[in-house]
């Protein structure tokens, strides 16, 4: 059976692009993939963490799985630094990794900005890592955002390097599996950027925490143009904030983009952003519900992940013992 594998980091304030460009697109894959859904604490400490928000982030991020709707009779759900298997890997596979291929990686160049030389190793490392997550379950397949493509790229050369090192099939090489509607959604106050948990302005994003009033009053303040809504793609070239808004509403609905537009053409920006708050509202509201009623049993959120990290245990671990192997490093 096919694998997916994929992870959201514990850095607070999950928002209605995790949701949309990732948690919801995961809960329908159950269906048809054998599915391990991480909470990637490692990757989140590349930037400095207060310690009790980590794990309470944690816990959170473990809630709003479920309440999502992730089953974890089917998947598994676990916090990556719980699976020793990752950081073995991420030097084993580091072995494998030119340097010119890291130095290709424009996140990097993005965060690091003209400060790269007092950037920690693990900002630089961060995609080796990334592709020891994928490669330590044999993933056949990585649910992924535009921004995550290039590091997917890197995971796949990294798994053939290796096949190709050791004349072998050991690694299957991860299919990208990028979803349709709203798969990069932007910010509120600013359609060219994307929403983000570390912009400065809660108006910027909706938050799956937020209330029934609060989400509608963000909706309300979110930036738009003087100009009804058009009725073709072409139409929307420099209107960055009605294209993410048309985006979002398809994305709530499972309605096709062109087809949502075709249903507001015309209309004012009040008119829609009233339809777009009750149908917000509408999805969002109940997994805050949930989420809260999973957060006051934190105990109940640790044996979920607890369960799950034997689950990633028992594969990662057998995979990894099968790497060595493959590498000649003595077994004892």
């Amino acid at each position: 059976m096919n694998r997916i594998f994929s992870g959201v980091q514990p850095t607070g304030n999950l928002h209605l692009g995790n949701y949309l460009g990732a948690i919801k697109n995961w809960v329908s894959l159950q269906k048809d993939f054998e599915c391990i859904f991480c909470i990637v604490d490692l990757h989140a400490i590349t930037i400095k963490q207060d310690p009790k928000e980590l794990e309470n982030n944690t816990l959170e991020v473990t809630a709003a799985y479920l309440a999502s709707g992730i089953d974890p009779e089917k998947t598994i759900i676990f916090n990556q630094s719980a699976v020793s298997a990752h950081t073995e890997l991420t030097w084993l596979l580091s072995c494998f990794t030119p340097i010119g291929w890291l130095n290709r990686m424009t996140q990097f160049k993005e965060k690091a900005g003209k400060k790269k030389d007092n950037a920690v190793l693990g900002l630089y490392s961060y995609p080796v890592l990334m592709a020891s997550d994928i490669l330590a379950y044999k993933a056949t397949h990585v649910p992924v955002g535009e921004d995550q493509k290039q590091h997917l790229e890197l995971s796949r050369d990294i798994a053939g390097a290796f096949n190709q090192a050791y004349s072998t099939d050991l690694f299957p090489i991860p299919e990208p599996q990028i979803f349709g509607e709203a798969t990069r959604v932007m910010s509120l106050r600013n359609g060219k950027n994307k929403m983000s948990k570390s912009d400065e302005s809660d108006y910027s994003r909706i938050n799956i925490t937020d209330t029934k009033d609060l989400i509608n009053l963000k909706i309300q303040k979110a930036k738009t143009d003087p100009y009804p809504l058009p009725s073709e793609k072409k139409e929307l070239e420099n209107r960055p904030e009605a294209e993410n808004l048309l985006g979002i509403y398809s994305a709530l609905k499972d309605e096709k983009f062109d087809d949502v537009m075709k249903e507001m053409s015309g209309k004012d920006f009040s008119s829609f952003k009233k339809l777009l708050s009750e149908l917000t509202i509408d999805k969002i509201e109940p997994i805050s519900k949930k989420m809260n009623d999973y957060l006051k049993n934190k105990d109940y959120l640790k044996k979920i992940l607890e369960e799950g990290k034997k689950k990633a245990n028992d594969i990662s671990s057998k995979n990894l013992l099968e790497i060595k192997k493959t590498i000649g490093l003595l077994i004892i």
